[in-house]
């Protein structure tokens, strides 16, 4: 039988691990905000780092005192701990790698527009102005690939393939104004069903058409270039789709 200490640790660990998939889920069904649920995912992490020292010295006194079961719940406790570090430590490694913004376009003086989207939006989301000086250098220097895409199809081919490429990628639709080769769409992310909503746009060329996309997060000040992943996947997809 595994004493109270090796017990507690691993009682201790699962608390940690299970809390992020809490914080995560209860923001995504609206059981609260996403300021509560990151502070749980905080919580969550520190409970970890916490744990995981104690589980180190349950281990060390396990091992030497040659008790099997709480050398094993210990050691379950320790690896789960680390394994929920080095996760949300990845996560936070990845926002710190990029700029601070959550607002990305191929065209930075004269994004695509939003138009029903707007509407979508809530009061409490991140305000659609593209602030062109102090995201245009920000955005060159971390994501050289965000830029418009030249098609060699016709316009109305063009914007079907636009089309295309988002339902394939499991964006909503939310409005098509073709007279404007304009798409509006919304991503939302599986755990904590954040929303970015995108705009495709598509303009007639001498021979071809110009798309450009721009993508932008409803909360947040850092989307960890997730906006800029999307917007480069789409143009991968629109150039594959033009061969």
């Amino acid at each position: 039988m595994t004493a109270w200490w090796s017990r507690t640790v691993l009682i201790g660990a699962v608390a940690a691990a299970a809390l992020f998939p809490i914080s995560a889920l209860g923001t995504r069904f609206g059981l609260w905000n996403w300021n509560a649920g990151f502070l749980i995912l905080n919580v969550s992490a520190g409970l970890a780092i916490v744990v995981a020292a104690g589980a180190i010295a349950a281990t060390v006194i396990a091992w030497r005192r040659r008790l099997p079961d709480d050398l094993r719940a210990s050691g379950v406790g320790l690896t789960i701990c680390l394994l929920a570090v080095a996760y949300i430590g990845m996560q936070l490694q990845g926002a710190l790698s990029v700029p601070p913004i959550h607002h990305i376009s191929t065209d930075t003086q004269d994004p695509p527009q939003f138009i029903e989207i707007v509407a979508l939006r809530g009061a409490e989301s991140n305000p659609l102005d593209f602030d062109a000086e102090t995201i245009t250098p920000l955005q060159a220097e971390a994501y050289p690939w965000v830029m418009p895409l030249t098609m060699r199809a016709t316009p109305e081919a063009a914007f079907a393939k636009a089309r295309a490429a988002l339902q394939d990628m499991g964006l909503d639709i939310v409005a098509e104004h073709p007279q404007q080769g304009l798409i509006e769409a919304t991503a939302t992310t599986f755990w904590f069903g954040f929303k970015d909503d995108v705009a495709v746009r598509v303009r007639p060329l001498p021979e071809g058409a110009l798309v450009d996309v721009r993508s932008v997060s409803r909360v947040g000040v850092s989307d960890s270039g997730i906006n800029a992943e999307r917007i480069g996947e789409i143009l991968r997809r629109l150039s594959a789709a033009d061969r």
